[in-house]
């Protein structure tokens, strides 16, 4: 919270700014005259356009690394947090937080992965891939370029100027993760916390199911973390088949200021982040937040999103150990102008 106490201490308003925050947030500010005890006020859930709005100024990591930064929230894997990741692997044993790809055409599925065989013979065998995959069926990375704000992506560069159907992304490509993503993973396991197989889609995840999900587990989000969020997706597409994808269980909108207050460096799940559609305490009309948490995240904050991720198995991997935290390693194709990769992460216990 220390922008906003700079932002209004001069003005002398840090009570008011606070509270201001605090009830956009879902936070609730307690005085020291508080009774021990006390019934405390349940946390609102409500997010206005202008809440948004707002957020998108006070929140936003524009600048804060540089005028020049194309890497964002990364900029906070720093070596020592890489040192903190590599001490995590204890065993060696690795998982893949992939889903393998779909090929056949469905409801979630609409246009499938491609793998064509071009030549097989007694000396070798060549094929080749083709794949659009943004969307909700391919495991893959979004570049600081995939989402604007009011035509501006991370960092305030012009879409118009720096992201061209000539050119592709000139600015915020994704081959500025081309060295890779190695930092600490934490897995927060909605589904098993609720004690649930899989959530139902349209269940919003709110912070008091992230932060009982960390005092469950011990685990706390810090600085530079990948943040995976399992929803059980796929546990649920496994017993019950392809369902419409417009209605999704997600991260609600009123979680964006906790995110920046823990500042993950990368934000992950099993779909695109986002509930939908909107809880009624989701008042939000501007076209840039058609997927508030998502959107915002990559174009204010500058994190690094992965969808469609498969958590089921690291989850069970997690679960035997009892130990929601690893190593996590990822990379993107080498596209220099690409707005986004598929990807195979790997955690390692």
């Amino acid at each position: 919270m220390n922008y906003f106490l700079r932002t209004y201490a001069m003005s002398g308003l840090i009570v008011l700014a606070l509270a201001g925050w605090a009830a956009s947030s879902g936070f609730v500010l307690r005085g020291g005259a508080e009774p021990a005890g006390a019934p405390q006020a349940p946390p609102t859930h409500t997010v206005t356009q202008a809440d948004m709005d707002r957020w998108k100024v006070e929140l936003s990591n524009t600048g804060r690394w540089g005028k020049d930064d194309q890497k964002g929230a990364l900029n906070l894997i720093t070596p020592a947090k890489r040192r903190e990741a590599a001490a995590l692997v204890k065993e060696g044993f690795a998982v893949s937080l992939a889903h393998d790809v779909l090929t056949e055409k469905a409801i979630d599925n609409p246009q499938p992965f491609e793998n064509t065989m071009v030549d097989v013979n007694e000396i070798r065998a060549l094929d080749k891939i083709a794949v659009a995959f943004h969307g909700l069926s391919v495991s893959h990375m979004d570049a600081l370029a995939h989402h604007y704000i009011h035509g501006k992506m991370y960092n305030g560069y012009p879409q118009s100027e720096y992201v061209t159907f000539e050119k592709g992304a000139l600015k915020g490509s994704i081959n500025n993760v081309k060295e890779g993503v190695f930092t600490r993973g934490i897995l927060m396991d909605i589904p098993r916390l609720k004690g649930v197989e899989y959530l139902e889609p349209g269940t919003p995840i709110y912070v008091e199911d992230l932060e009982a999900w960390e005092k469950k587990t011990g685990v706390k989000v810090s600085a530079g973390d990948a943040l995976f969020i399992r929803t059980g997706r796929w546990a649920r597409r496994a017993k019950l088949g392809p369902s419409d994808t417009s209605i999704r269980a997600g991260l609600d909108a009123s979680v964006i200021p906790w995110l920046r207050q823990r500042d993950v460096a990368v934000l992950a799940s099993e779909m695109a982040l986002s509930v939908l559609p909107f809880p009624p305490t989701t008042q939000i009309t501007d076209k840039d937040d058609y997927l508030p948490v998502h959107n915002f995240v990559i174009a204010a904050l500058g994190v690094t999103v992965v969808d469609d991720l498969d958590l089921d198995a690291v989850g069970e991997a997690a679960a035997v150990r009892k130990r929601w935290s690893f190593l996590v390693t990822m990379a993107p194709i080498a596209l220099p102008h690409g707005t986004g990769s598929p990807i195979n992460p790997t955690a390692l216990f």
